[in-house]
């Protein structure tokens, strides 16, 4: 053998072996992947005829592990940690302690943020805020005046009392409520859900994000709390934005007519496809991928954004904002649009919730902002016949500690952070309606009974859309991941 067809015959080994490797890695994502290039949809599970969607794509799994509550999420995410105590977590008690210090054997030594770390005292700050009793389905539930619209729909909503997470700053405190690890890198929970489920509209991504600005102090939101991390980027979330252009490129530009745009694709798709043939990078077939679901959404997105086909009375209810385009209350219009349409996995941002100072006033702001939209959207999804098989998720990355953080009076005060207890709530999508669950001490800041991890409330989740959080796995270095880490138990008692 001549050395050249020596050389030629080892680099047609190292190919083999390359894409042996990759194929392990990637698993049944490719062949996910290979489902959407070649139009093959028979092991489609869902059908969305009735809305017009092209043929789903289907997922890693091939079809759910079990039969599914829920088809698809909407995770409304507040951005900075809104106070269970102001909202959510009523203690009159407290009002009698004002301004007392916070009890050592309530503390316990645990660690606090640089913020509060070097105070002196840990005053006690009640809330100044009334709380209004509102019926369900056990003996009622104490919500704070500013969200009155939430306590209406009170009778649909899980309210969990006993959440927990291990972070204690928002970088990494989002990023684990995001993708189950404070370290960035993993995929976000709306990625593997595209991963292992797929989608049920060939129009529109699996996975959209949402972002609308608050009121106070904000944090820095990074697109990675959104990526796919070591999944293939067709997982990733796509953000639309507010704005007369929701996705950035998405027009073609000035004399480029559709006919135009469609030959392009063809070569360039030719071109990726003999670039994919010489390199075997799975990549490659990722964004050929992306530029198809690109060209549809130049006309799925104008449709979806256009709200003239809203009826008055359903434009009212979401609350005076919602013609403002970028807006809480318009994002969670666009979420009942994207539920209809078959989209998996909906995520809305609302920021600035980080008050260490000035919280009544701010906190105001906020709620006046999301109060009527959430309540809203519960309400259309009911009257359209999606709330039972959509489940919604609201929460923050952690709590609010109840000592003050600065200067204390009768009606101003501000928060630290606080992983060792907060609320977060779910209704719909298989979700037992009207409940509550979970107990804090007497000061907000331990939890007395029935503590829920991020990663329990991450494996109940996928139970409800029809996946064994242990059995959706991707191998990646050599090692499997899955959202859940290694850890997570599904909360039976939240179930329908």
């Amino acid at each position: 053998m001549d050395p050249l067809q020596e050389r030629a015959l080892e680099i047609t080994r190292r190919r083999f072996f390359k894409t042996a490797a990759q194929s392990l890695s990637a698993g049944l994502g490719s062949l996910a992947l290979s489902e959407v290039l070649l139009g093959r949809n028979a092991l489609a599970f869902e059908s969305h005829a009735a809305s017009g969607a092209h043929a789903a794509r289907m997922g890693a799994l091939g079809a759910p592990h079990f039969k599914p509550k829920a088809k698809r999420v909407i995770y409304m995410h507040m951005e900075g940690a809104p106070s269970q105590l102001d909202l959510f977590d009523y203690k009159p008690g407290l009002r009698a302690r004002f301004n007392q210090d916070l009890p050592d054997s309530i503390r316990k030594g645990q660690r606090l943020t640089g913020m509060t770390s070097g105070q002196s005292r840990f005053p006690v700050a009640p809330s100044v805020f009334q709380f209004t009793r509102y019926a369900n389905q056990q003996d009622g539930v104490w919500l704070s005046e500013v969200i009155p619209h939430i306590g209406s729909v009170a009778h649909e909503i899980c309210f969990v009392h006993s959440m927990h997470t291990d972070a204690i700053n928002h970088e990494p405190g989002i990023t684990f409520f995001q993708t189950g690890n404070e370290q960035p890198g993993r995929p976000a929970f709306g990625a593997w859900v595209s991963y292992g489920l797929g989608s049920s509209n060939a129009d529109l991504p699996a996975f959209v994000v949402m972002i609308s600005q608050g009121f106070g102090n904000t944090q820095a939101l990074a697109a990675r709390f959104w990526g796919s991390g070591f999944l293939s980027s067709e997982h990733q979330g796509c953000q639309l934005r507010g704005g007369a252009e929701p996705v950035l490129y998405l027009k073609d530009p000035a004399g480029v007519s559709r006919e135009d745009r469609r030959r392009m694709l063809d070569v360039v798709g030719k071109i990726n496809e003999s670039e994919f043939d010489r390199t075997f990078d799975s990549e490659i077939r990722s964004r050929i991928a992306q530029a198809e679901m690109a060209y549809r959404m130049q006309m799925s997105v104008p449709e979806l954004t256009d709200f003239t086909t809203e009826d008055e009375a359903t434009l009212q209810s979401y609350g005076p904002a919602v013609g403002k385009p970028g807006s809480f209350a318009a994002n969670c219009l666009l979420a009942r649009r994207l539920a209809e349409r078959g989209v998996r996995f909906i995520q809305l941002y609302q920021r600035s919730w980080d008050q260490h100072e000035n919280l009544p006033n701010d906190i105001r702001l906020q709620t006046k902002a999301v109060d009527q939209p959430i309540a809203a959207l519960i309400r259309d999804l009911r009257r359209r016949g999606l709330l039972d098989e959509t489940l919604l998720l609201f929460s923050g990355e952690f709590g609010r500690t109840v000592y003050c953080q600065g200067p204390l009076s009768e009606k101003n005060y501000g928060r630290d952070h606080h992983p060792r207890c907060f609320t977060s709530w779910l209704a719909g999508g298989g979700i037992k309606p009207g409940i509550t669950y979970g107990r804090t001490d007497d000061y907000s800041y331990n939890i007395d009974d029935k503590p829920v991890s991020v990663h329990d409330l991450h494996a109940t989740m996928l139970h409800l859309l029809g996946v064994d959080h242990l059995r959706l796995v991707y191998r990646h270095m050599g090692r499997d991941f899955r959202l859940t880490d290694v850890a997570g138990e599904v909360v039976q008692d939240w179930l329908v």
